[in-house]
């Protein structure tokens, strides 16, 4: 081959005069289809491999399954028996890398440097830094498969009737639950087994059981849809069961409905442990210290919540919203941008809180993707800011998962 390639993706770069009769399969195979796979190619790796980039000649493509000029790296469910490192080329790109795999991780770097590490079932963007020598995260981390809040990196799965949550979406021997993750018991079925011990750990034989800040010792079985949640600093939950919806406990906070309680310790501020058995009345004499929070009709009064702010920092010309992440998000126009709304809850409501400012550019545009957006008045789009550092604030809810968004700017051009 004559030619030489470009620095970044080695495309044709032909000279005057040369490669006479062959420049029609050379912008074929050496041009058109490095394109197609740069813009939206998506490369499958089943095992640690260094990528490096290829050349088209008059005759053929030479694109393989280690061609570095990929958009998309895809780790597959199944055929990894390995966690997956993925070395690439030291130069100025950017891919999206896809861990659909539930038992191994990815790692993506250049040279041997750390890079960044997906988890299981997680996906996100990585670019170059050619001031580090290596690659790192635009964005955040988001999952492959959307989880449900209360769970903070965690996915779900269900095993038997139970509905679980934990690291690698099954309750392993070992694990810890994170802080705050609830476990829904689904009555009989297969039973999750975990046999942890210490503060903040959970220690289980039956249903659903989660804590944070103190030990459970679950011998039993939850009622469907039960919850139990920890909240303590340092007095030991103790409680086994006789019967479903049926729990004695001492130490930390216990309730039922329709369940027999016996409780012979005091109640730690907030917690609470949902039953739903049989029919024999409740025995408890303490209360929660927020009741005033909660009416006695159809609906709770919340005294006060608060949003997680997830940070996207700079748009380039494409970014992803990951609805799941949190309820405020903060971003930076730096280019013509597309934002892609992912991951809203599939069953109920989904709404956020958008603050979209403006670079030192004027002029910027921006465009939605994801589902069908509507806007006041049945407008395609909104008169946004454009002047430079400018800040919007945008408004978006769906109630059908994501197929329909409904927007507004609910404040305009905040710059003081």
């Amino acid at each position: 081959m004559a030619y030489s390639g470009s620095t970044l993706l080695s495309l044709p770069v032909i000279t005057t005069g040369t490669e006479s009769g062959k420049w029609g399969d050379i912008t074929n195979n050496g041009l058109t289809q490095y394109l197609d796979i740069s813009i939206a190619g998506a490369l499958s790796i089943t095992a640690s491999a260094t990528l490096a980039n290829t050349s088209g000649s008059d005759t053929a493509t030479n694109i393989g399954a280690t061609t570095a000029q990929y958009r998309t790296l895809v780790v597959p469910a199944s055929g990894p028996s390995a966690n997956v490192v993925i070395t690439a080329p030291s130069s100025n790109r950017t891919y999206h890398v896809v861990n659909r795999n539930a038992t191994y991780t990815v790692q993506i770097r250049a040279g041997a440097n750390s890079g960044v590490t997906f988890g299981v079932n997680q996906s996100g963007t990585v670019t170059y830094n050619a001031v580090s020598g290596d690659y790192e995260l635009v964005g955040t981390i988001g999952p492959t498969v959307p989880v449900a809040r209360g769970g903070t990196g965690l996915t779900s799965g269900t095993s038997g009737g139970i509905l679980y949550y934990s690291a690698t979406g099954t309750l392993a021997s070992s694990g810890v639950l994170a802080s705050n993750a609830i476990v829904l018991g689904g009555g009989a079925g297969t039973t999750p087994a975990t046999t942890t011990t210490g503060t903040g750990v959970v220690t289980a034989v039956g249903n659903a059981v989660n804590t944070t800040g103190g030990l459970v010792t679950q011998s039993g079985t939850l009622a469907s849809s039960a919850i139990l949640l920890g909240g303590g600093a340092s007095t030991a939950i103790t409680s086994t069961t006789t019967g479903t919806g049926v729990v004695t406990a001492v130490g930390n906070a216990v309730n039922t409905t329709g369940g027999l309680v016996t409780q012979s310790g005091t109640l730690t501020a907030n917690n609470i442990l949902l039953g739903g058995g049989a029919s024999t009345a409740i025995s408890s004499s303490s209360l929660l210290a927020t009741s005033a929070a909660v009416t006695s009709g159809t609906y709770i009064k919340a005294i006060g919540y608060a949003d997680t702010v997830v940070a996207l920092g700079n748009t380039g010309t494409a970014i992803n919203l990951d609805v799941v992440s949190g309820g405020v998000f903060t971003a930076t126009l730096t280019g013509n941008a597309t934002i892609t709304l992912r991951y809203p809850v599939s069953s109920g409501s989904s709404s956020f809180t958008l603050i979209l400012t403006n670079d030192g550019t004027a002029g910027r545009t921006v465009a939605w993707a994801g589902g069908s957006f509507k806007f006041p008045g049945g407008a395609a789009s909104l008169s946004r800011t454009t002047t430079a550092n400018a800040i919007d604030i945008w408004v978006f809810f769906t109630p059908d998962g994501g197929t329909t968004w409904y927007g507004n700017i609910a404040m305009k051009n905040m710059t003081a």
